[in-house]
């Protein structure tokens, strides 16, 4: 397992790239499974499941991608993660997949105090009421990309120009809302990988 990280810097679309080349090369057994983690500069992601009602209206780049779910937000301040796993053997199941995947950022909120849970018929991982991680997945011969995206220090307003996952934008909360401290992502990606690690092993 080998991790990358990405900055603001690298645009969505450089990324977006690089998670399809990486799959390439991991189908053909050319790198062994890689963890891309970081964050991305402000856009709007229009994955396979997208409803037109959902963009209200948003004011910066608005991509498509073949990803699963609806409409969501990325921006600073919030941690991305693309896996890019070769599932096989008892792994090769993309229901259990995601939900390894909302264990993973279960376990990554306990280590900072907040009690994370997932929703019967819902993916992604919330704090009560409030949804704090949004996962959409794609998957090709059975190599992983795309992943999810844990509110840190997120602009949470970035919300209001559509409604993220078909929801509306005063669900979406951060762990800085929640801990009324401000965390930087950096303060995060560790223990995150940390918990990756042992993911589906």
């Amino acid at each position: 397992m080998r991790s990358q990280i990405f900055t603001p810097a690298d645009s969505y679309e450089e990324i977006w790239q690089l998670q399809k080349e990486l799959v390439e090369k991991r189908i053909r057994d050319e790198i062994p499974d890689t963890f891309l983690i970081g964050e991305h500069p402000p856009v709007i992601t229009c994955g396979r499941g997208t409803h037109a009602e959902n963009l209200l209206m948003p004011d910066i780049p608005i991509v498509e991608i073949e990803r699963g779910g609806d409409v969501t937000y990325h921006g600073p301040g919030q941690l991305v993660g693309y896996p890019i796993l070769k599932l096989e053997g008892k792994n090769r199941d993309l229901h259990g997949y995601l939900r390894s995947l909302e264990t993973l950022l279960i376990q990554t909120l306990a280590e900072f105090q907040i009690a994370g849970s997932t929703k019967a018929g819902l993916t992604g991982v919330w704090v009560g009421d409030k949804k704090i991680a949004s996962i959409g997945v794609a998957v090709k011969k059975w190599v992983t990309y795309h992943g999810f995206a844990l509110n840190v220090n997120t602009d949470l307003t970035q919300f209001t120009t559509i409604n993220p996952c078909g929801l509306s934008a005063e669900t979406m909360t951060s762990m800085t809302a929640i801990l009324q401290t401000v965390l930087k992502v950096e303060e995060v990606i560790n223990t995150l990988e940390k918990h990756f690690q042992s993911l589906l092993h």
